[in-house]
């Protein structure tokens, strides 16, 4: 088998945010995340001029802070405020080069979108499109959605059975829970990464 030895999951995404306490508010206010939690100043240590750039390859006189949520049942989400002189600050289109989104599996698309629209700063790209081409996701429904600060997401429901499935034993994860049922453990700790003062 090949791959990285001893790899058990992928243990979080990370993105980089203008403002961190606004990114924090919304993924917790309206995408239902749970701050696990904070940390920084991140910063070269005294006597290490180069940590940054060698260890994160950003500027060697950038200063992060950070913070860490859990984004439903299996999910770990970390965030990044940078104080940096060379930032660039736009956000890339899907098209570009490092161009991402962060996709969240739904029950109803359309419910979803109606709630998203009602939220402040929000924008709903165009309208919910279902896939019928007769390819190997057909029946997907999505939609995309920007953060107040131009982060792109994805609302999405893909029905049972779906076609690639016929081509082979492999499927993608699907969560059978809503992720608000997901609760810390009963002895009241967070199910999270061990905490540390360096960045990830």
């Amino acid at each position: 088998m090949t791959g990285i030895p001893g790899a058990r999951a992928v243990h979080h995404v990370a993105y980089t945010v203008p403002d961190l306490d606004q990114a924090v508010a919304f993924f917790t206010d309206v995408l239902g995340a749970r701050l696990l939690y904070r940390l920084g100043p991140v910063a070269a240590p005294p006597g290490d001029g180069d940590w940054m750039n060698r260890q994160l390859g950003v500027h060697r006189s950038a200063v992060a802070h950070i913070a860490m949520l859990r984004l439903g049942p299996v999910s770990n989400l970390e965030l990044f405020q940078y104080s940096v002189p060379d930032q660039r600050r736009e956000q890339p289109a899907n098209s570009d080069w490092g161009g991402h989104h962060l996709a969240i599996a739904v029950d109803d698309v359309d419910r979803a979108v109606a709630y998203l629209r009602d939220r402040p700063g929000v924008e709903v790209l165009g309208e919910p499109q279902t896939i019928a081409d007769g390819g190997p996701i057909d029946g997907d429904r999505w939609v995309y959605f920007r953060t107040p600060w131009g982060l792109q997401l994805e609302v999405l429901a893909m029905p049972p059975g779906m076609p690639y499935e016929r081509a082979t034993p492999d499927r993608l994860f699907t969560p059978t829970e809503p992720w608000d049922s997901v609760g810390a453990p009963p002895d009241g700790t967070a199910d999270a990464p061990p905490g540390g003062t360096g960045a990830s």
